[in-house]
């Protein structure tokens, strides 16, 4: 499926009363979900212990 055509899905399948914001913030959950999952495929991805290293880092 094409990204045109993933974006038309998400878009068809929100719902009536869905606003701009909304649409946005599906749209960009996806990106970041596609970036993701490319990445995992690439093997560019974090231990377990590095991800906690750089969290611990972030919340000092």
């Amino acid at each position: 499926m094409t990204i045109q055509e993933k974006v038309r899905q998400a878009v068809e399948n929100l719902p009536a009363d869905a606003s701009f914001e909304d649409a946005m913030e599906r749209l960009l959950f996806m990106a970041k979900l596609e970036r993701g999952l490319q990445q995992s495929e690439d093997q560019n991805t974090l231990s377990h212990e590095a991800a906690r290293e750089r969290m611990a880092k972030w919340l000092k």
